[in-house]
C-alpha cells in the first residue's frame, strides 16, 4: 500500500506539473467570469494573459525553445480549426472582443497549445519512450486523415469511426513507456489517447461552464457537454500525440547524426 501511495503521489505531482499551461488557463477563465477590467473585453485579457505566461515558462526554463515550436504549430492548427467550426456553427463566442479573427478570439488557440504543452511536459518528465511505433508515412497519412475529417465530415461522410478502427489496427502493437519514482510502467498506446480525451472532455465541460466558449444547446443555459465529444477529443489527442512523437523522432535522429559525425 506505501508502494502504491508513493507511486500515486509521485505520479500526480508529475501530471500537475506537465499540466502547469492548462491549469493557468483554467484559472484566468475563473477569474475573468467574476473579475472585470473597465475598457479590456475579456477575451483580450485571457489573450494577455496567456501571451505572458507562455513568456514565463520558456523564460524560466519550464519549456524550452523546441517545446515552444511546437506549441506554436498546435496553436496554429487548433486557430484554423476554431475558426471553420465556428463559421460552421458547431460552437461560438458570445462576447465581444478587440482580438477576435472570424468571431474567433485569438486565446483559443492557446487551449490547444495548453494539450502541446502537457504532452511535451509529460514526454519529459514522465521520460516517456515508445515502442512498436507504426511506420513514419503511415502515421502521418492517418494523422492528416483525421485532422481533415474535422472539416469534410460537414460535406461528406463522417469517418470518425473508420478512422477510429484504423487507429487500433495502426497502433496494435505500440507501447507507451514511462517512469513513476525510478519504476518503469507501460500502456497501450490507444488507452492513453482514450484516458488524455477524457480529461480533456471534463475540462472541456469546466471551460464551457466558465464561458470559454458555447455549444448551440448552451446558450439558453449550461448543459453538460454531449458524450460523444470523447470521441472527437480521441481524435484530436492522437493527431498531436503523433507531431510530437514523429518531431520527437526527428531530433532523436539528428542528434544521432551530429554524435556519429562529431565521432568520425
Amino acid at each position: 500500500m506505501i508502494r502504491y501511495m508513493r507511486l500515486l503521489l509521485h505520479f500526480g505531482y508529475q501530471e500537475a506539473m506537465s499540466c502547469l499551461f492548462p491549469i493557468f488557463i483554467f484559472g484566468s477563465l475563473a477569474l475573468s467570469k467574476f473579475v472585470t477590467i473597465p475598457g479590456l473585453p475579456r477575451y483580450d485579457l485571457l489573450l494577455l494573459l496567456c501571451l505572458l505566461f507562455q513568456i514565463f515558462m520558456v523564460k524560466s526554463g519550464l519549456e524550452s525553445r523546441d517545446e515552444l515550436k511546437v506549441i506554436t504549430v498546435f496553436h496554429v492548427i487548433g486557430l484554423c480549426l476554431e475558426i471553420f467550426k465556428v463559421h460552421m456553427g458547431s460552437w461560438g463566442y458570445p462576447e465581444d472582443a478587440y482580438s477576435k479573427v472570424f468571431g474567433v478570439p485569438l486565446y483559443s488557440g492557446f487551449m490547444y497549445a495548453s494539450v502541446a504543452s502537457y504532452l511535451c511536459q509529460a514526454w519529459r518528465r514522465l521520460e516517456v519512450s515508445l515502442s512498436g511505433w507504426p511506420n513514419q508515412i503511415i502515421a502521418t497519412i492517418l494523422g492528416a486523415m483525421i485532422y481533415l475529417n474535422f472539416f469534410t465530415h460537414h460535406y461528406i461522410w463522417d469517418l470518425r469511426w473508420v478512422l477510429m478502427a484504423a487507429i487500433f489496427i495502426v497502433f496494435w502493437k505500440t507501447r507507451v513507456y514511462f517512469t513513476v519514482a525510478n519504476e518503469r510502467f507501460f500502456m497501450p498506446i490507444p488507452l492513453g489517447y482514450f484516458l488524455i480525451g477524457f480529461f480533456i472532455w471534463i475540462a472541456e465541460n469546466i471551460a464551457t461552464f466558465l464561458g470559454a466558449w458555447n455549444y448551440p444547446n448552451q446558450k439558453a443555459g449550461w448543459e453538460l457537454v454531449h458524450l460523444s465529444k470523447i470521441s472527437s477529443w480521441f481524435l484530436l489527442v492522437i493527431v498531436s500525440f503523433i507531431i510530437v512523437a514523429e518531431l520527437k523522432h526527428v531530433k532523436t535522429r539528428r542528434s544521432q547524426s551530429h554524435d556519429s559525425k562529431k565521432h568520425m
